[in-house]
């Protein structure tokens, strides 16, 4: 730290004892500061941990004309801290690094202690892939928006978005996070050994010069970082608790919709109705190791009589699952054995 940084820390303390005693827990140093890449326009990253309302008032904005540098003297909360612990983001050097210039208690430290342990387990476990996977799905989502506008400023911002998230699932992925400032990204994520080369692909996109070059430099990344990504994910056997009645109601669900659709020859009910089968498929399949079920390749564009012999040679299949688990379909010859079956109490 030079001198302006520890007098403005100083000030900081002093207000503190004077306005709100109470509410400045400690003070942390992140950012250049922290790691040592600090140049001679550097500002000042300072973990203002706060204990409540009242501590809001130690933060401010400036510019030192002077020195020509501005200064975001933020507060953070406690529930903010304890939300980075949760690893949502890779961005975690200022929960997990900071050097500690002031202890107004040292529960507080203890505290912080506490949260820095529950994020590096987390880094350290499976449940990081889940948070992985939330980021590179976030990059998704805004993907698809950057094909919504034809603004090439909203393309480019979208963008941007769409790289941190991928940039953070990949260090989720490995357990690690950024410990560095921006200029060092590209260093940081050399030391995961990713078999692709990230900042060239990064790279294209924002040297892209029109939409469609954006947009197809992010297709490149999005389906290349999605083929790495490779989450583990364990399925449980198939079994009365996990798929018991959902044959049923695959039946209920469709089975008439589609001999409807046959006989109508309405194409749009035929299509619906298989992609919603699909996806409640999809869905069974995604935690229970049930066979795959691709209806939707087959799908015929012309012919809604076909698409509802695919539909039933499908559910033929899917209660092969059920027969495979010691399930049976539970049906009855009408309406009154139903009712005997349903009020049985067991």
């Amino acid at each position: 730290m030079n001198e302006i940084d520890k007098k403005i820390i100083d000030a900081i303390i002093k207000k503190a004892e004077a306005a709100c005693p109470n509410s400045l827990a400690l003070i942390g140093l992140y950012g250049s500061v922290a790691t040592g890449d600090t140049h001679e326009k550097s500002d000042l990253d300072l973990m203002i941990l706060i204990n409540d309302e009242h501590g809001w008032q130690l933060a401010d904005t400036f510019i030192l004309n002077d020195v020509e540098i501005g200064y975001d003297i933020y507060c953070t909360t406690w529930e903010m801290l304890e939300e980075d612990a949760k690893c949502n983001h890779a961005h975690l050097s200022k929960l997990l690094d900071s050097p500690l210039v002031y202890i107004r208690e040292q529960s507080a430290v203890q505290r912080l202690e506490g949260l820095r342990k529950k994020a590096l387990a987390l880094l350290s476990s499976d449940k990081r892939y889940k948070k992985a996977q939330a980021a590179f799905n976030n990059a998704k989502k805004i993907y698809a928006d950057c094909f919504l506008s034809d603004s090439v400023s909203q393309i480019r911002t979208d963008a941007g978005a769409v790289i941190y998230f991928l940039l953070d699932a990949a260090m989720l992925y490995h357990g690690r996070y950024f410990r560095k400032g921006v200029k060092r990204t590209f260093e940081e994520l050399e030391s995961l050994n990713i078999p692709f080369n990230v900042e060239e692909k990064v790279m294209n996109i924002i040297r892209a010069e029109t939409n469609t070059e954006i947009r197809n430099g992010l297709t490149d990344l999005m389906r290349t970082m999605q083929a790495y990504l490779l989450f583990p994910h364990e399925k449980t056997t198939p079994n009365q608790d996990n798929i018991s009645g959902t044959y049923e109601e695959m039946f209920s669900n469709w089975r008439n919709k589609m001999q409807e659709a046959s006989d109508r020859r309405d194409l749009f009910s035929s299509f619906m109705n298989m992609a919603s089968f699909q996806c409640m498929i999809n869905e069974i399949a995604e935690n229970v190791a049930v066979n795959e079920f691709e209806i939707m390749n087959s799908f015929d564009p012309h012919n809604p009589e076909k698409n509802l012999k695919i539909f039933d040679n499908t559910l033929d299949r899917y209660l092969e699952e059920y027969c495979k688990a010691g399930i049976s379909p539970k049906c009855f010859a009408n309406v009154n054995d139903f009712i005997v079956n349903y009020l049985e109490i067991v």
